[in-house]
């Protein structure tokens, strides 16, 4: 079953235009979602807005938006002031310029759209895609979309693209504001803990070796439920909190991955000796 568009838009560098069409990269049905029901009927509740002040309940009719310059001091703002304020949609992304694709941080990263040729791109399309990856940049640009403009990156994949939506540098904190306080790390510390790293290494990234066990948990639930099955939480016992020697902590860690390593080597000599 082929992907749904859920929009178009045009890549646009120097005088090339790429008609494309935007794919969501995750999965909508993966989210577990619930909804506020009467506790007494199980009716569905309804969200209304109480003002405090002359204890009414106020419709939309009833309602301007407003920010807050200063405490408890607000400036007001209509829907069609807000409307004319809107960035216009043009439906082109355009590129401002190509980066090294590690020049950006993937800290940045806000959110992923999957790109597909639209009618009649299909051989500039392939053509970005491919001079995208021999050249190891990306394109950063912008994209203005339902009344808000975007900062975006597009990069191959797969020898498809890829736009994924940043933050712009103002919507990000400094991480030097996170405090860490001042430790001497000891040569023999940091020689454990690069040896741990190694023994649990990997060079491909498995993403379907993963699974949201939690999800899973809500899923399960919620079928018996469905069922008419009740659910009873097992007791758990809050995990206390040890205090250990960070050396003996790396020791034991880097015991622990040996002693696996040797459960898994035993059946693979077993299979080779049969």
């Amino acid at each position: 079953m082929s992907a749904h568009a859920i929009g178009s838009a045009t890549i646009s560098f120097g005088l090339v235009s790429v008609p494309i069409k935007l794919f969501s990269a995750g999965e909508p049905t993966a989210a577990v979602s619930f909804n506020w029901l009467h506790k007494t009927d199980g009716s569905r509740l309804k969200q209304q807005y109480f003002c405090p002040k002359d204890g009414e309940v106020v419709d939309k009719d009833g309602m301007i938006k407003g920010y807050e310059f200063s405490k408890g001091q607000y400036v007001q703002f209509t829907a069609e002031e807000l409307k004319a304020l809107d960035e216009r949609g043009t439906g082109a992304i355009d590129v401002k310029e190509f980066l090294p694709a590690e020049q950006v941080d993937r800290i940045f990263l806000e959110k992923t759209y999957f790109l597909g040729p639209d009618k009649g791109g299909e051989r500039a399309y392939r053509l970005l895609a491919e001079a995208l990856k021999k050249t190891g940049r990306v394109a950063i640009g912008q994209y203005a979309a339902r009344g808000k403009g975007y900062l975006i990156m597009i990069r191959p994949i797969g020898g498809r693209l890829a736009m994924e939506q940043l933050r712009y540098a103002d919507e990000l904190r400094s991480i030097e504001e996170v405090p860490v306080g001042e430790v001497e790390i000891k040569p023999a510390e940091l020689a454990l803990a690069v040896q741990f790293i190694d023994q649990a290494a990997s060079d491909q990234f498995r993403p379907e070796a993963y699974e949201d066990k939690v999800r899973q948990r809500i899923l399960e639930a919620i079928q018996k439920k469905v069922e008419g099955q009740e659910i009873v939480e097992a007791p758990e016992e809050a995990p206390k909190t040890q205090i250990i020697d960070l050396m003996e902590a790396l020791k034991a860690s880097l015991a622990k991955g040996k002693q696996k390593e040797e459960k898994e080597e035993r059946p693979a000599k077993k299979r080779a000796r049969g």
